[in-house]
């Protein structure tokens, strides 16, 4: 099955939702950042949020950006989306290796940390991007992101996010949803979706048994009259580039560049969102040094 997202309001327009899968995306960054299972799941579950996210953006210039930084070993974990939710991210420390939590089940919250701030960045092309911040409460990113919409957006939601890993570390299943409650919806539209809601007893468990993104959200909102109003694809994309690197060289300043040219004579550049390498040669950075200072090649 590919990746896409599903999204969808009532009729009545009180409340909108987004499911998502993500098996594929999240296997791309499993393999190509090398995660061990609870990294996986942890960049799995952002990933999967910021697609969905994204897919909540309006302009083609639009990016959103999601981090957590937790006091647990996992570091930071960081995930980007554009409007197309074409998605990309990294973990501060992608062989972390914990014990499984009381449940037998991936212990997120604990690799993450509880004490620490999960980050949106929404930057829409103006001078200052919107940032809001808001303290962890457990570190398993679905209960993060939902106090999130809650305190700082003033927007009721529920996010569930779901990864399973299997034994030889690939991903075998992951996905999840957004469901988000508008200041008009009825006292009744608001109590079926609580019922609903704690009857999800778990998003892996739905995704384990090959429920698609139409199908959750029957579940989640069922009772309740809905419409889909977009399926669209996400996918993870980097889209860094020799030119965009030189650009990052470029900025350190001269002195920064004069010294790298002085001890190395050389500098290699690894990309965080895909690992790629860049190498650049004295003479290389020679020039970088001249735009750096104005002057024309």
């Amino acid at each position: 099955m590919k990746d896409y997202i599903v999204r969808c309001s009532t009729n009545d327009g009180s409340v909108r939702a987004f499911c998502a899968t993500t098996k594929n995306l999240v296997n791309e960054a499993q393999k190509m950042h090398k995660l061990y299972p609870v990294a996986t799941a942890a960049l799995g579950r952002l990933l999967t949020a910021a697609s969905m996210m994204g897919a909540m953006l309006k302009s083609e210039d639009d990016l959103l950006t999601l981090q957590i930084t937790g006091n647990g070993p996992l570091g930071r974990v960081l995930a980007t989306s554009d409007c197309h939710s074409n998605v990309k991210g990294y973990v501060g420390n992608p062989l972390v290796d914990i014990p499984k939590n009381a449940q037998g089940k991936l212990d997120v919250g604990g690799a993450i940390g509880k004490d620490g701030f999960l980050t949106v960045i929404r930057d829409f092309g103006l001078k200052e991007p919107y940032i809001g911040k808001t303290p962890l409460v457990t570190g398993e990113i679905g209960d993060d992101l939902t106090s999130y919409f809650a305190v700082s957006e003033q927007v009721p939601s529920v996010v569930g996010l779901g990864v399973l890993v299997d034994v030889d570390l690939s991903v075998k299943a992951a996905g999840g949803f957004i469901v988000q409650v508008m200041p008009d919806a009825s006292e009744e539209v608001i109590c079926k979706l609580e019922e609903n809601i704690k009857n999800v007893t778990s998003v892996t468990k739905m995704l384990d048994d090959n429920m698609t993104p139409e199908e959750i959200l029957k579940v989640v909102l069922d009772g309740i009259d809905f419409t889909t109003n977009e399926t669209l694809d996400t996918k993870y994309y980097c889209n860094c580039s020799k030119e965009r690197v030189e650009k990052v060289l470029v900025s350190v300043g001269e002195e920064e560049l004069m010294d790298i040219i002085e001890t190395d004579g050389k500098a290699e550049l690894t990309c965080h969102f895909c690992d790629k390498v860049y190498n650049f040669d004295e003479t290389e950075l020679r020039n970088l040094l001249k735009k750096a200072r104005g002057e024309k090649n």
